[in-house]
């Protein structure tokens, strides 16, 4: 059906043009790629099974039933790793790297940080890590644990984590997962409401002290030793090997292990939360088999040939989720953080190798925040070059995304360009997962030419055990998040006051609401929030509060959410997270929330500046002065909000959607302080008090 020819002919790269790269990438095919791209985009992926507009949807393969597990009765947790390591024991599971040194470096601020000189990875096999699993469950009985009781965890993303998981599933223990960045109060509030005696941790986070009355055992995942100084005495403080050898005694290892049941609690999972404490979203073995088995059916090909780097918080059900399906066909795990994952890393010493120049992954999922930053730091890269440089790029990156629409490769320009920047990731990704908040056209399409891969990016959330849609790896449609998983079903629910109805043309919108096997039971001691799950005709659905679209071929486009939506004085309805996304295009622009009172007539903005741009735009303009003056800089606020304003008009946002003043922060907004999400959604609520005497002031102290 198609055959490519390369013709290599002498080239002299001033003068190279687009009828040149023609030329080199000649494709021959019965359908013209314009009727290629035609039937893809409207081959039709799912459907209404009510024959309503409003729906429910469900994909195409899953018209007659829903998929509950991804293979024949393996329909819990347990059952689903023993499986693996049935049919995968001697390869490799997961791996971590050697710290070889630490070493502290000075910066120009005066600040100190921490770099690291990190060794090979180091790998235990499916069978291995089935040991460890096995000892340390029995480890924590002979503690006192028992079956439906809790055990909570509190610690970054590594093998131990995975470990602690996978021991609790088999032991029946429901294990209650709390972000590593949660703050303290916020911490101690999870680990209080679920009422665990026993807690696994990390050394580094344990300098909280952690003040829970219930806890009565500790144990830590680090091989170092522990000063227990500080520590209640009531309190008995383990180490993970410790356990696993009180777990390896005779008398622990006969006790019967008391398997869980598809209906058994298998997870609570404390959100961040945008706003207000954290909420534990109960999540049952049946939930999780479910939702992995939609997520594991759009990703072709995974198996023992794939290596995936896990670097997002495990306490997300994003990463969770994606892990366990590696797990589930025989994939390997690779553990690494946001600050060791490049070459470039704030922790990885110059000269030294990041996490993915080493481990060299095939997958990996990633926030819209963290292929943004992809996106600026290779477009900071390319402005550093030449004019002839910046100009060869630009052409060969137009060149490309005009044949990807088209459904064509562009071999040569991959080979002679692109590959130098598919090495920043290792050189070997072949798919990439976006969640956790809406992903840019502009970061997408980039993702898909200079990486070389598809981007297949998806939605769901908490309460839906992660599943709800992914699109397919040969869509590069943007803006839309693809047809539903094989698990679940979608359906619309009118919004008049927003503006959305199924009555809609050319396509019905609505409030998404997402039924199957995979919704959670609810809030955990928390039935007075428990509102926006529904009960109908014997199956489960959960109201998002996201407003979305839904395409003729049955894929879902989110469009809103009703609680962004703000009414200006004049009767304008203002969509915040509309305004964001246009304008975290802008290379200026690190970061942006956007702020509206229903009681004002504009919009105003706080934005967390690109530190290289803001500098030199400041050189321009003639302003000096440290980095915290220059943000603080009445008219650099001035030449933002002129940016800003350039930007919207270019995204064709109305007049009254353009923020009209800005308040620039020279501090970055990461999960620890608080104002984002550790998948760095905004917390609005925490940043509408952080910033509310600038919000007095933007309003001219209104």
């Amino acid at each position: 059906w198609e055959l490519k020819i390369m013709i290599m002919v002498p080239m002299v790269p001033s003068v190279v043009t687009l009828h040149h790269l023609n030329v080199f990438s000649l494709v021959f095919s019965p359908l013209s790629g314009a009727r290629q791209q035609k039937l893809m985009a409207f081959r039709q992926k799912a459907r209404t099974i009510s024959g309503r507009r409003e729906g429910p949807y469900r994909v195409l393969v899953a018209m007659q039933c829903l998929k509950r597990e991804e293979f024949d009765g393996q329909d819990t947790m347990d059952k689903m790793f023993d499986y693996s390591v049935k049919r995968f024991g001697k390869a490799d599971c997961l791996g971590t790297r050697e710290v070889l040194s630490e070493e502290n470096e000075t910066q120009p601020n005066g600040k100190v940080f921490k770099k690291l000189v990190l060794g090979d990875y180091h790998w235990r096999s499916y069978t291995e890590v089935d040991k460890a699993v096995g000892l340390l469950g029995s480890g924590l009985t002979a503690l006192g644990q028992r079956p439906k009781e809790n055990v909570a965890i509190f610690c970054e993303t590594r093998a131990e984590w995975m470990i602690t998981a996978q021991a609790c599933f088999r032991r029946n223990f429901p294990l209650i997962t709390i972000y590593a960045t949660l703050g303290e109060d916020a911490v101690a509030y999870g680990l209080n409401e679920c009422g665990a005696t026993h807690l696994i941790t990390s050394i580094e986070l344990m300098e909280t002290k952690l003040k829970v009355p219930a806890l009565q055992h500790l144990i830590y995942v680090d091989d170092e030793t522990l000063t227990t100084t500080g520590y209640p005495e009531t309190l008995r403080i383990h180490s993970m090997k410790s356990v696993m050898e009180l777990g390896a005694k005779p008398e622990n290892l006969t006790v019967k292990v008391k398997r869980p049941s598809p209906s058994d609690l298998a997870v609570v999972m404390y959100t961040s939360g945008s706003t207000g404490q954290p909420k534990g979203v109960m999540i049952l073995h049946s939930n999780l088999t479910a939702g992995m088995a939609g997520q594991c059916e759009r990703i072709p090909g995974l198996g023992p040939q794939d290596s995936y780097i896990g670097y997002l918080p495990l306490a997300h059900v994003l990463e969770l989720t994606a892990e366990i399906s590696c797990l589930t066909h025989g994939c390997r795990i690779g553990y690494s953080s946001p600050q060791t994952l490049t070459d470039e890393s704030t922790k990885i010493k110059k000269g030294c190798k990041g996490d993915c120049t080493v481990l060299q992954p095939t997958l990996l999922a990633a926030v819209p925040e963290i292929m943004d930053r992809l996106h600026k730091t290779v477009m900071r890269r390319v402005q550093e070059r030449s004019s002839l440089q910046r100009g060869l790029f630009q052409m060969c990156y137009d060149y490309k995304l005009e044949q990807l629409k088209k459904g064509h490769d562009t071999p040569l320009c991959d080979t002679l360009l692109f590959k130098k920047v598919k090495l920043l990731l290792g050189g070997n990704i072949r798919m990439m997962l976006s969640g956790g908040a809406p992903l840019s056209p502009a970061t997408q399409y980039f993702i898909n030419v200079c990486f070389c891969c598809p981007v297949a990016q998806g939605y769901g959330l908490t309460e839906t055990s992660g599943a709800a849609t992914i699109t397919h790896y040969s869509d590069h449609s943007t803006g839309r998040v693809g047809a539903p998983l094989v698990c679940c079903e979608i359906k619309l629910r009118d919004w008049p006051q927003g503006g959305y109805t199924s009555r809609d043309q050319p396509n019905p919108r609505g409030e998404i609401l997402i039924g199957g096997p995979n919704i959670a039971m609810g809030y955990y001691k928390s039935e007075h929030l428990n509102g926006d799950f529904l009960m109908e005709n014997g199956q489960r659905w959960f109201c998002t509060g996201d407003v979305g679209e839904i395409h003729d071929d049955g894929c879902l486009q989110i469009v809103d959410r009703k609680k962004d939506l703000v009414k200006l004085q004049a009767g304008e309805y203002v969509s915040l997270a509309k305004v964001e996304g246009a304008l975290k295009s802008c290379t200026l622009i690190d970061n942006i929330c956007a702020y509206a009172n229903s009681d004002q007539n504009y919009v105003i903005s706080f934005v967390v500046p690109n530190q290289k741009e803001l500098t030199s735009l400041a050189k321009k303009c003639g302003v000096e002065g440290e980095w915290e003056e220059i943000c603080n800089h009445p008219s650099m606020e001035a030449e933002v909000v002129k940016v800003i304003a350039q930007v919207a008009t270019s995204f064709k946002l109305q007049r009254f959607e353009i923020p009209q003043k800005v308040c620039l922060s020279p501090e970055p907004w990461t999960p620890e302080t608080g104002l984002v999400t550790d998948a760095f959604k905004l917390r609005r609520k925490q940043l509408r008090s952080h910033y509310q005497s600038d919000i007095e002031r933007l309003y001219g102290g209104k």
